[in-house]
């Protein structure tokens, strides 16, 4: 796929794998224009999916570039909720409008169509996955440099839809130093070699703590494995993130786009 795709094959001559007829790829609207679109994925939950999404994608709008975050984690949208969103998301006939964060970061979330953010999904697959499409298809994104796809965890129906239907350029994977996790990394590792995506990155999340008074490190489920774990599966970047009470905070109040910390900054760059 060509660095300038716009996931618009109508006027497009390259021969890309989404230009397959057996491809499932859906058009964004005319109205959008999406550069780089960056899934970030677990293989269960718990282990910080959503933060990372939201601490990679402020560290792209801090480079002045356009930035969106589309939530596709519908059973578990906490991304309204990390960035402050109170206000919901509007919409006409024809397409829906996102909200944009203090930063400026456009986002779609189902939290910003319900009523009350504590109402339940409870929805059956095909629902949820048709739902994740239209958020691409149906979203007035605009121009957008880098966008993130925030996952469901795991292997199952709804992550296939956005595999097959949103045109990925790379997924990040998210993990905790447990060695059962790592096993579930390696999970979601062949589901993206299955669907011809490549993995761009490996975070281990609450990989360590800093003392506040003397600042030795401490690894509190043991030495990390993430260095053995990603050259056994071909990952070229990674990056660790402490267990952080400032994150959590960050998250909780809504401020997440205001994080410090250069824990993800070498991916970021990689991916950027």
């Amino acid at each position: 796929m060509a660095d300038e795709c716009t996931h618009d094959c109508s006027s497009c001559s390259s021969n890309c794998p989404s230009r397959d007829p057996q491809s499932l790829i859906a058009p964004v609207n005319e109205l959008s224009s999406i550069g780089k679109v960056i899934g970030v994925v677990s293989g269960k939950g718990g282990v910080g999916k959503s933060m990372v999404t939201g601490m990679l994608a402020s560290i792209a709008r801090r480079t002045a570039a356009q930035t969106a975050i589309l939530d596709a984690d519908l059973t578990g949208p906490s991304i309204p909720r990390m960035f402050g969103l109170g206000e919901k998301a509007m919409g006409n006939e024809q397409m829906i409008f996102p909200v944009e964060t203090k930063t400026g970061i456009k986002v779609m979330s189902i939290n910003l169509l319900l009523e009350n953010e504590a109402d339940p999904v409870v929805w059956r697959g095909p629902i949820i996955a048709g739902t994740v499409k239209q958020f691409w298809t149906d979203v007035l994104w605009g121009d957008i440099d880098y966008m993130f796809v925030d996952m469901p965890p795991g292997t199952g129906d709804v992550p296939l839809t956005v595999f097959q239907s949103i045109p990925l350029d790379g997924i990040v994977i998210v993990t905790t130093p447990q060695e059962l996790v790592s096993m579930v990394v390696e999970k979601a590792v062949r589901m993206a070699e299955m669907m011809n995506i490549p993995v761009l990155g490996l975070v281990e999340n609450m990989s360590f703590i800093r003392c506040p008074d003397c600042g030795k490190i401490i690894e509190p489920y043991g030495p990390s494995r993430l260095d053995e774990v990603a050259q056994r599966l071909g990952i070229r970047n990674t990056a660790r993130i402490p267990i952080d009470p400032h994150l959590s905070a960050g998250s909780d109040q809504g401020m997440i786009e205001f994080f410090e910390g250069n824990w993800l900054d070498g991916m970021a760059k990689a991916l950027l």
